[in-house]
């Protein structure tokens, strides 16, 4: 549909003399009109970061919406703001279909404007994009649903059936590589739109550290976000790390006031992920193959949870010894001889022995990743040997351990 968009952006910039933007209800573009002007402003810094980024920041979201654009049904003009990077003023043209926001059109705005029948003019523009939206989303709603079926069916003939659904579903788009990308946890409901992406859906999941769900159904339960990206191109992942730096959060600054208030300021949003981990499979050619991509997916999400020198992005193919641990039921990896260690009463001693055995063995080295004198490390060594039973001068000895206090981070 993006020749279909582009061509009603294009005719929403010529009935009004400006250049047009088109955006959906995440303020993700979707497509803009070429504007050929001498004219400075009509690149503002928030206009020429959403055409060459394809989004726009949350605070930008918070600080357009101040001005009631999500609740109008027809045009909204917003000033100017230079100092928040707005230096031309804006006209918003909601895009709606049966009542539903979809995504808005916007316009940089000019003296004198235009006038009341080109706007109106616009608006029915806007009414036949917001019902290729809506049709577009009911398709994403349905491709959801078929992905979300794939991922929790059980072997054997409800998954065969279920991927046969979403390869009549995905049509021509599911020919050819794809990979699964995990991002957890995971709040709300899946983005109507991610980069490169062939279906997206949110799935029920227990990752570290988060608590089983009630058996009644009450209580806390873990979900994630699932996304089936394409993949072309020499650089195979490179589609699936662009869409997970979209989904990935970020503290931002400026939030809506109250009402009434003035809309804070779109500052530019900065700061580092909120502890949310993504983990990306191998490439897989196969519909079939999916599940086991997923597994993969929430294995490298998980790793990179666990290990904090792998996230907040893993891949599969980098989270080296994770890989066999999360192929291990749980219960398979409670070996007694560690659980002395994994214990609130020795966390000291259980980071001593993993930072020495990540050391390869090597005292020096471990002592000074550790901050303390080389006696010290000896000295709880010795603790853990005596509170383990094991002799860490035997190689199986060190592996067991090892994989026990592995095991522990991926798990919780």
């Amino acid at each position: 549909m993006k020749g279909d968009y582009q061509d009603l952006v294009d005719e929403i910039s010529a009935l009004l003399g400006a250049p047009a933007t088109l955006e959906n209800r995440d303020f993700r573009l979707i497509a803009f009109g070429a504007h050929d002007s001498d004219d400075d402003l009509v690149m503002d810094p928030v206009r020429t970061r959403s055409i060459l980024t394809r989004q726009s920041t949350a605070a930008v979201r918070s600080w357009f919406e101040g001005f009631g654009i999500a609740r109008a049904t027809g045009p909204v003009r917003i000033p100017a703001a230079p100092d928040a990077g707005v230096f031309r003023g804006r006209i918003c043209l909601p895009v709606r279909h049966r009542g539903i926001v979809q995504g808005y059109v916007w316009l940089l705005d000019q003296e004198p404007g235009p006038d009341a029948e080109s706007l109106a003019a616009a608006m029915e523009v806007a009414q036949r994009i917001g019902l290729l939206l809506a049709e577009e989303a009911r398709a994403g709603a349905d491709l959801s649903r078929e992905f979300l079926a794939v991922l929790t069916a059980g072997r054997g003939r409800h998954q065969d059936m279920a991927v046969a659904a979403l390869r009549v579903a995905l049509g021509p788009g599911g020919e050819g590589p794809h990979a699964a990308v995990c991002v957890s946890p995971w709040s709300g409901e899946a983005p109507t739109s991610v980069p490169g992406a062939a279906a997206v859906c949110v799935v029920p999941w227990r990752g570290a550290g988060e608590q089983e769900p009630h058996p009644d159904g009450g209580g806390p339960a873990g979900q994630s976000l699932a996304v089936l990206i394409r993949l072309r191109g020499t650089d195979p992942l490179a589609p699936a790390l662009t869409a997970i730096s979209r989904l990935m959060p970020r503290t931002a600054g400026g939030t809506g006031g109250a009402a009434g208030a003035k809309p804070a300021t779109p500052a530019a949003a900065t700061g580092v992920t909120t502890g949310v981990t993504a983990g990306v499979s191998d490439p897989v050619r196969a519909l079939t193959a999916l599940p086991a991509a997923w597994q993969q997916a929430t294995a490298a999400a998980r790793a990179a949870a666990a290990g904090p020198r792998l996230g907040p992005v893993a891949q599969w193919s980098a989270i080296g010894p994770y890989r066999m641990l999360a192929s291990v039921a749980e219960e398979a990896l409670d070996d007694p001889v560690a659980r002395a260690l994994r214990g609130p009463a020795n966390p000291e001693l259980a980071r001593t022995a993993e930072v020495f055995l990540d050391c390869a063995g090597q005292a020096g080295r471990a002592a000074a990743a550790l901050g303390i004198h080389r006696q010290t490390l000896y000295y709880r060594l010795s603790r853990v040997e005596q509170l383990t039973g094991l002799d860490l001068d035997e190689g199986e000895d060190r592996l067991l351990l090892h994989m026990a206090l592995k095991a522990a981070r991926l798990h919780g």
